[in-house]
């Protein structure tokens, strides 16, 4: 197996930090890049929690997110992945599952490696896993994590 490039797709919980010992592992074995992606739900396609966000506000809490997560993918790279040979930073906007797939097509990922939820999981298997799982044209690694495993 030739592996040069994993995605390893991030919700910044707990439970998808139970990934990083196995990335490590799979890029210093194979001196692949690793790739981090997150995905801002977009709340433009939401309808208004107290009444209709004005064009402008939507922009505002969009702007505001993508800084956010631009400065959380950061600290993750400097705080566990220092060892790593290569790492780059993805953000995208939409739908979790999708923007994971899209990006596995786009860069030509040879592998994925995700927690088995996200944060917001209640059960042992979460939707965009298998979303993942099933429709990834790569190999799939998922670490499986008991649900709620961050509040324990």
């Amino acid at each position: 197996m030739n592996v040069k490039k994993i995605l390893w797709p991030t919700d910044f919980s707990k439970i998808s930090e139970i990934a990083l010992p196995h990335i490590k592992s799979m890029t210093q074995k194979y001196d692949a890049e690793i790739h981090i992606l997150y995905v801002i739900e977009d709340i433009a396609h939401h309808d208004g929690w107290y009444g209709a966000f004005e064009e402008k506000r939507v922009s505002e809490l969009m702007e505001h997110a993508n800084k956010t997560a631009a400065k959380r993918l950061g600290q993750i790279c400097e705080k566990y992945l220092e060892g790593c040979p290569l790492y780059i930073k993805h953000l995208s906007i939409g739908d979790p599952a999708k923007e994971i797939l899209k990006l596995i097509e786009k860069e030509k990922m040879d592998l994925v490696i995700m927690a088995s939820h996200g944060e917001k999981g209640n059960f042992r298997f979460g939707s965009v896993a298998e979303k993942v799982l099933k429709n990834s044209p790569v190999p799939v690694t998922v670490i499986p994590s008991e649900p709620k495993a961050q509040t324990k």
